[in-house]
């Protein structure tokens, strides 16, 4: 390798982050089914196709609500990763107001190693998949309820999945992927502000002015420990 290419990519590991083992696609899939969150939405998923064939009555307008979700899916990523995930705990009165979901995510940051962090925790899946059953199929009839269930549950999998895939050792092939790739470690590695989204890159996050060019931008000192919080107690600042 040239010392220009050496260069390139110890810089690129920099912010990105560095592979420490070989992991092939197939040893990365098993790995995935190991842990409870895709078992969980891939329950309903099967629950929700089985359901939906049982119903019958199709018609092209039940595509009409899961499509508007697919468009704006990297919209919802974006505001729940800023918002739910990078909640910052506050105090009203004696109540520290703070959720599993955000401090799960402190932990994720501190060690974007560590995959059972990764996923997202089944306490909080399980109020998913009731929130996936019970809100379509109060809003909606039978037919495109179920239809739009499928899709939630679909885009559920695809968002565990890449997110997990990113912060594995696999090595990134396709161009697509690898922008998806560089876009996540990016807000782990070089600043926790910006890149967003996890399973899209530079579509929500130009949107709202979160894609600016890396070289632009400092290395965070708190890309590892969100809000600067003390990590033992989830307030004040280090």
């Amino acid at each position: 390798m040239s010392e220009v290419s050496t260069d390139r990519v110890q810089g690129e590991g920099r912010i990105t982050g560095t592979r420490v083992a070989k992991v092939t696609l197939g040893e990365a899939f098993g790995e995935f089914w190991r842990h409870p969150s895709p078992w969980m939405i891939l329950t309903t998923l099967v629950g929700a196709v089985t359901a939906r064939v049982l119903v019958g009555e199709w018609r092209r307008t039940d595509l009409l609500a899961p499509l508007v979700f697919v468009a704006l899916f990297p919209v919802i990523e974006w505001v729940v990763h800023v918002f739910v995930l990078h909640w910052r705990p506050r105090k009203v009165g004696p109540v520290l107001l703070d959720t599993l979901l955000a401090r799960e995510h402190r932990r994720h940051h501190r060690d974007p190693r560590n995959l059972p962090l990764v996923f997202i925790p089944w306490q909080t899946m399980i109020g998913l998949m009731v929130l996936t059953v019970a809100v379509p199929l109060w809003v909606a009839p039978a037919g495109p309820g179920l239809t739009f269930m499928v899709t939630v549950a679909v885009m559920g999998l695809g968002y565990e999945w890449t997110h997990y895939l990113v912060h594995t050792d696999y090595k990134p092939r396709g161009r697509l992927y690898k922008a998806v790739w560089r876009h996540h470690r990016l807000h782990h590695f070089k600043n926790e502000h910006f890149w967003m989204t996890v399973t899209t890159a530079h579509t929500a996050d130009r949107l709202f002015g979160t894609d600016p060019d890396p070289a632009t931008v400092p290395t965070s000192r708190t890309a590892k420990n969100l809000h600067g919080l003390d990590p033992s107690t989830g307030s004040g600042q280090r």
